[in-house]
């Protein structure tokens, strides 16, 4: 099996070397205007060529696509990389929901490149035709759409199906051979749990809305959870180091900023080992994921210029790199 990705994982070693590192995205950060960030990423290749005009959303989107394409040139079985895509999966089912119910389809508020499009689903929302959908998909879809089209409820909506995304890809960690999609799992759905206690503590949900929102299986007993966002923010903050997660509770004192960048640098030190793994899918997935995380920094960085905010107030939100 491992002799399947020794030439893909060299191909991989040969991209890495075109990552940003920290010091190209101080760089990144150093540009003074907007236009000037755009005209750096250009510079290193980012975007269409054959398209100078094109914003952000398109650049990034371009990049994404690159990403997988490349992917796709060196594997013809996708499957193993589903755990990367669930997300995606089941944000197309939320915003199929609310085009069915809303009557209009708006295209852009879907991610292309899963199993099924949204513009698909859709159809099969409309149709009420959920035995179309993936088996994990079914009840949620049904529960979601349901409760939607009675309350007009979105928040209700996106929990219901945030959840069932979650669970399936515990589930796909699970079910893996690769060590690294099993962290990746766990890791993943941890954090998405101490996420929620933490904006369910700050907002004061209930403990019925977290109960519905909370995930079981990985680190975190949900019952704990909801009795540490009951009492506040402080006792999510003394659970999480008493649960081993030290570092989330120091990043939460600090601010909400430095919590949201903890939160998406737990992945990047997950896979950061298979920079020295030459025989296994893992150093695809690992890339992939560097890519995801490189790609979303320099979202936050573009953002941050073009909403005139000041270098340290960026730089608080930048994510660590992969090299």
């Amino acid at each position: 099996m491992a002799d399947n990705y020794i030439y893909a994982v060299a191909r991989i070693r040969s991209l890495e070397m075109s990552l940003f590192s920290k010091s190209t995205i101080e760089q990144l950060l150093s540009e003074k205007t907007y236009e000037d960030c755009l005209r750096f990423l250009k510079d290193h290749g980012w975007g269409n060529s054959d398209n100078d005009s094109e914003d952000a959303s398109y650049m990034l989107l371009a990049e994404n696509k690159k990403t997988w394409d490349t992917i796709k040139e060196m594997t013809s079985d996708m499957e193993p990389f589903r755990v990367l895509t669930i997300p995606d999966e089941y944000h197309n089912l939320k915003a199929a929901i609310k085009t069915a119910v809303k009557g209009e389809i708006e295209a852009a508020i879907f991610f292309e490149g899963t199993v099924i499009s949204g513009e698909k689903m859709v159809d099969i929302v409309r149709r009420n035709a959920y035995e179309e959908l993936p088996e994990s998909m079914r009840e949620c879809a049904k529960e979601a759409y349901e409760g939607f089209v009675h309350t007009g409820d979105g928040q209700l909506c996106d929990i219901v199906i945030d959840k069932a995304a979650l669970e399936a890809i515990l589930d796909a960690g699970e079910k893996a051979e690769e060590e690294l999609i099993k962290d990746y799992a766990k890791t993943y759905v941890d954090v998405a749990n101490i996420r929620t206690t933490v904006r369910c503590a700050k907002t004061g949900k209930s403990a019925d809305f977290m109960r519905r929102a909370l995930v079981a299986g990985a680190t975190f007993e949900v019952e704990k959870l909801v009795s540490a966002a009951l009492a506040g923010v402080e006792d999510v903050i003394r659970y999480l180091s008493e649960s081993g997660y030290t570092d989330a509770a120091e990043s939460l004192k600090k601010s909400s900023s430095a919590f949201e960048c903890w939160c998406d640098n737990m992945i990047i030190e997950t896979i950061k080992p298979q920079k020295y793994n030459s025989f296994t899918i893992g150093a695809l997935i690992a890339y992939i994921l560097a890519r995801l995380n490189e790609i979303k920094t320099v979202r936050i960085v573009l953002s941050g210029r073009q909403n005139g905010l000041e270098e340290a107030a960026i730089r608080e939100r930048v994510r660590e790199m992969y090299v």
